[in-house]
């Protein structure tokens, strides 16, 4: 087995085949459809609201409804729960999400169809104490934890209950992160350890999830969870999902980057979208990213990958030298698309960052500037921003080559004639997959003005402009690449979601200078360009906001997560580039939220702790202070500026 494998191709679509895992009737991996799940957010000892969200969610297409029992009373009602919904015609299974109360999950498993279990918190312990462990010391801890877990087991396994082991990047156990650090391979070895214990125990009724806020973190521990599967002949169905991804466009972006890069490659045979909004709202989001792949298998073929260069389980972006403001350290470029205007003029440009102003007759700039405009066979007739710069289709740009920052947009075809006059500063070079001969890609290499401007119109078009990728890196040619994807006639929904899996996927692999979204009738310019940047932040690649970690809310929940989160954003949403969690209870407090600057989580009815990162700053500050407290402590540590 090739050391770096994680699903079956790079280049023709294929699901990864799994052993098939039942859950009452439903059936999860193998050739199975992908299932599509949610989790309520209803007080669990709150039967009728349970009961009535579970069935606006099934309405909507839920077909595996998760309910939280965080103690026995919980699990214990699990039973009315079901019942009641029996009772009204509905008999899609039910999944007890547990963490750290394995009676609690001793009893659900009796009930239920599937229990969730979280490696990080269930018999195990996370206070972010380093602890120094000996071998020995560390097999006894596994050994007091199989102790603690097979009973579990064992129950699941008598009553033909079905488990997911769901390892969270943010609640990794301190025994864990003092041996493999905070690493998707710790995220990794957490889910072996009780997966080798059921396997011990003769039960395989079990799923799997590695599930992170930040989707690079996520792709990498669930590709990396293939790859020590295979290598120890395990086929376990894997359930997708970025944790905590938030709400409306940046939950629905950085939810498609990380789910949908692991599709495309074939991973995954259950989905849950994570929003911090009403649980139905995200049944949609998921439906639309799994439906892509229907008949996917029949796109065009792509040439296999022989020698993969590509880091698949670590971040290295590629190397490429530096073209003015494109390539080597620069942050990846936005070009927007303004080629279908009829007449461009300065309020064309108010949709892409700029907007001019008469009475000072200057431009102002907004964090989401666009840095080049795409205008084909276009002209401008007014002085553009000095941040700007102009593409323009060849024999255009030739009427227009003295004018400052407007260059040449050129098919590789004509580029590699010799015979064109090119611009000293930079040449965009247009080309697909079947364009990038040994010729051009040479050409590139030694030509200091070109940046490679790639498309693709194959229905498995990630894969393909991968392969471009790859083809370039193994021949050692660092010229920048745009990545430029095309769409027409989508909901602007559907356009956030497919260029985040097209784009998003690339990106979180190191790739791409740049991007271009043409999108024809897929909505206003102004969420174009507003999906092209949000793509950026949820890979990490270019920050132009305030970055918000809040998970969707459940049964544990001790506040009104979703207006808890209106508050936050509108008072801090023009602080770029700080990252705030917003966690409903301290079982995805300081660990989910690791990653964040700050923190606001629920600790108690009406009672908020704040955090500066993973430290607690103030315990038990009143909900209706807390907003104000937060913003104090954003104060206090040198992050806050006042809003323009």
């Amino acid at each position: 087995m090739e050391s770096g494998k994680y699903c079956v191709s790079l280049t023709e679509y294929q699901r990864f085949k799994t052993r098939v895992v039942s859950v009452g009737d439903l059936k999860i991996g193998g050739n199975h459809p992908i299932v599509i799940q949610s989790m309520t957010t209803t007080d669990t000892m709150d039967t009728k609201l349970t009961v009535e969200q579970s069935i606006r969610m099934i309405d909507a297409g839920c077909e595996l409804v998760r309910i939280t029992a965080p103690s026995k009373k919980e699990a214990e009602n699990l039973q009315n729960i079901k019942d009641e919904l029996h009772k009204r015609g509905y008999n899609t299974p039910l999944v007890a999400d547990i963490h750290f109360t394995p009676n609690a999950a001793e009893i659900a498993a009796r009930i239920v169809e599937k229990v969730r279990i979280n490696p990080g918190n269930y018999a195990d312990k996370k206070k972010f104490e380093e602890i120094e462990y000996t071998d020995e010391s560390y097999d006894l801890e596994l050994e007091r934890i199989k102790k603690r877990f097979v009973p579990l087991v064992r129950i699941c396994k008598e009553h033909g209950t079905a488990m997911r082991i769901g390892t969270n990047h943010g609640s990794l156990s301190d025994r864990i992160m003092s041996r493999y650090g905070d690493t998707p391979l710790g995220m990794v070895e957490s889910a072996m350890e009780f997966l080798r214990i059921c396997e011990e125990e003769n039960y395989f009724n079990i799923v799997l999830s590695m599930k992170a806020s930040n989707p690079k973190v996520m792709i990498e521990a669930y590709r990396l969870l293939v790859n020590h599967m295979l290598k120890e002949n395990m086929n376990y169905p894997l359930h997708l999902g970025v944790t905590e991804a938030g709400e409306g466009e940046d939950g629905r972006i950085k939810s498609a980057v990380g789910i949908g890069a692991l599709l495309e490659d074939g991973l995954g045979d259950t989905v849950r979208v994570s929003l911090t909004e009403e649980p139905e709202a995200e049944i949609p989001v998921a439906q639309e990213l799994v439906k892509r792949y229907n008949g996917r298998e029949n796109h065009r073929p792509i040439p296999k990958v022989t020698d993969n260069p590509l880091h698949v389980f670590d971040f290295e972006r590629r190397k490429t030298r530096a073209i003015k403001n494109i390539g080597d350290h620069n942050h990846p470029v936005v070009i927007a698309d303004l080629s279908l205007k009829k007449e461009i003029k300065p309020s064309s440009l108010f949709a892409f960052g700029y907007n001019y102003s008469v009475k000072n007759d200057k431009w102002n700039l907004t964090d989401q500037a666009v840095d080049y405009l795409f205008i084909n066979d276009q002209n401008i007739n007014f002085e553009i921003p000095g941040s700007l710069s102009i593409i323009q289709n060849h024999s255009i740009w030739l009427s227009n080559r003295d004018k400052a920052r407007h260059y040449p947009f050129i098919r590789a075809s004509q580029y590699l004639t010799n015979t064109m006059e090119c611009s000293e500063e930079i040449n965009f070079i247009y080309a697909c997959l079947p364009d990038l001969s040994t010729d051009l890609i040479e050409k590139l290499q030694h030509d200091s003005t070109a940046v490679l401007f790639i498309d693709t119109y194959n229905k498995h078009g990630l894969a393909e402009q991968r392969r471009m990728f790859i083809d370039l890196m193994n021949a050692s040619c660092t010229v920048p690449v745009i990545i430029g994807r095309a769409y027409g006639y989508l909901s602007a929904d559907q356009l956030q979601l497919f260029s985040s899996t097209d784009i998003g996927g690339l990106l979180v692999d190191g790739l791409g200078d740049g991007i271009f979204i043409a999108a024809e009738n897929c909505g206003p310019d102004q969420a174009i360009n507003q999906t092209a940047f949000g793509v950026l932040q949820a890979t990490r690649t270019r920050i132009s906001k305030t970055e918000y970690i809040s998970c969707p809310s459940c049964g544990r929940t001790l506040f009104d997560l979703q207006e808890v989160t209106a508050k936050i954003r509108k008072r801090t949403e023009h602080l770029k580039g700080v990252k705030i969690g917003i966690m409903g209870c301290i079982v995805n407090g300081p660990g989910e939220m690791a990653d964040a600057d700050y923190g606001y989580v629920g600790t108690g009815v009406g009672k908020i702790s704040l955090y500066k990162e993973k430290q607690v700053v103030q315990r038990n500050v009143p909900e209706a202070n807390a907003v104000d407290e937060l913003i104090e402590l954003i104060k206090t540590h040198g992050d806050w500026v006042d809003p323009k």
